[in-house]
């Protein structure tokens, strides 16, 4: 039976390589020890942004947002239909059964091109109608009308579905693929379920959420979140409640990059006194906090009480939008002791890494060497750098 949708190809990743100078990659490539970090240009460059958004944002598993923001508008009514960016893909997911069925799609009518929604732009309607012509399609995909086109005998309707996307729905989190080429989710994902799995994200209670925009570059921001060698200059709250040099970071397989540290002995989560206000999350070491960072633009901070994630959209060169989330075990506890804890420390590293963005455009900037401490960097720039050769991420050297 011929199907009502065309499905994305799906090979290996793109193979074009990022516009970086591939000398000066090379040296960030070396050995832990010997590595230097990636040229200015992989910070500062427009084309290597542009090259970013189409292989890692567009090219492989980003994700978009949890799942209640997809299926619900910002008053709590139920949607059908949400026009996304992903990368530099324009992306229209489709919502059935009351959320329990989440599709995506090319947001681009199979008739002549023009968008089905506005990036941005919701609907709830059980048809997807094109404004242009008035094409529609069910939430399938499948096309339900083309005016006129009855009248031309070689139509067959089936051969203009739209075209589907894959997309993972992993612990409340939604993943779109938007070019259709990356490798299956779970290679993406490798061993993270392993460290996830006990905090059960999917049952945990959004209570705060933050949005700021930061004068600097996405990876900056990832680095920073993956070292604490700058924290007792930076954080010194934060060094309060867990010392700097404690816990391990992981080598495991999949696209992502983490570590551990554990509480100071009379701290019981990452607060400005060290106390809780929450509950314990049943079934986790309640000594340890995880900090965890799956490629390309999601983070996840996993605490004895509650959880804390930031997602990145890269906006430009030097702007990016950064949403910050804290989930809790129970609807009726008060958040604020981990929001300005966390709040405090985020703007106090949105400041590095605006002052980081800023020394990279100086003529007289070239890469530095990484401290020991600074291994989790070291396999972040590796993972970006082989990416920008055309290695997907999960592919460890």
């Amino acid at each position: 039976m011929m199907s009502t949708t065309a499905t994305a190809p799906r090979p290996s990743i793109e193979s074009a390589l990022a516009p970086i100078d591939p000398e000066a990659l090379q040296r960030a490539l070396l050995t832990f020890g010997e590595s230097t970090m990636l040229p200015a240009a992989a910070y500062t460059d427009p084309a290597v942004l542009a090259w970013e958004k189409r292989h890692f944002f567009a090219g492989t598993w980003c994700c978009v947002g949890r799942a209640e923001d997809l299926v619900l508008d910002d008053g709590g009514r139920p949607l059908s239909q949400r026009a996304l960016m992903v990368g530099d893909v324009p992306v229209l997911v489709t919502i059935a059964d009351s959320g329990a069925q989440i599709r995506a799609f090319s947001n681009t009518c199979r008739h002549r091109g023009h968008e089905l929604l506005p990036e941005g732009g919701t609907a709830d309607s059980r048809a997807v109608t094109c404004r242009y012509h008035a094409w529609s399609y069910g939430l399938d995909g499948a096309v339900i009308a083309a005016p006129e086109f009855s009248e031309v005998a070689t139509f067959d309707r089936r051969q203009y579905g739209l075209v589907q996307l894959p997309v993972e729905l992993w612990h409340g989190w939604v993943f779109v693929n938007a070019t259709g080429t990356a490798a299956p989710f779970a290679e993406h994902i490798g061993v993270l379920d392993d460290l996830v799995a006990p905090y059960a994200p999917e049952k945990l209670v959004r209570l705060a959420r933050h949005s700021y925009q930061i004068a600097a570059n996405w990876k900056i921001a990832t680095e920073n979140y993956h070292e604490c060698y700058h924290c007792p200059l930076i954080h010194p709250e934060l060094c309060e409640v867990s010392p700097p040099t404690s816990g391990d970071n992981y080598d495991l397989p999949g696209a992502w990059v983490g570590g551990s540290m554990e509480l100071a002995a009379d701290a019981v989560t990452m607060s400005l006194s060290g106390a809780s206000d929450g509950v314990a999350i049943d079934g986790v070491d309640p000594r340890e906090v995880i900090y965890l960072g799956l490629f390309p633009n999601l983070l996840i901070s996993v605490h004895p009480d509650y959880m804390m994630t930031h997602r990145f959209v890269a906006l430009a060169p030097d702007k990016t939008w950064i949403e910050c989330s804290w989930f809790f075990p129970s609807a009726d506890i008060d958040p604020t002791y981990a929001v300005d804890f966390w709040d405090l420390t985020n703007r106090q590293d949105w400041a590095a890494c605006e002052s980081v963005q800023r020394g990279l455009a100086s003529p007289h900037f070239s890469p530095g060497p990484l401290a020991p401490s600074e291994d989790a960097v070291h396999q972040f720039v590796t993972m970006v750098g082989r990416g920008y050769q055309g290695v997907a991420p999960h592919v460890r050297p």
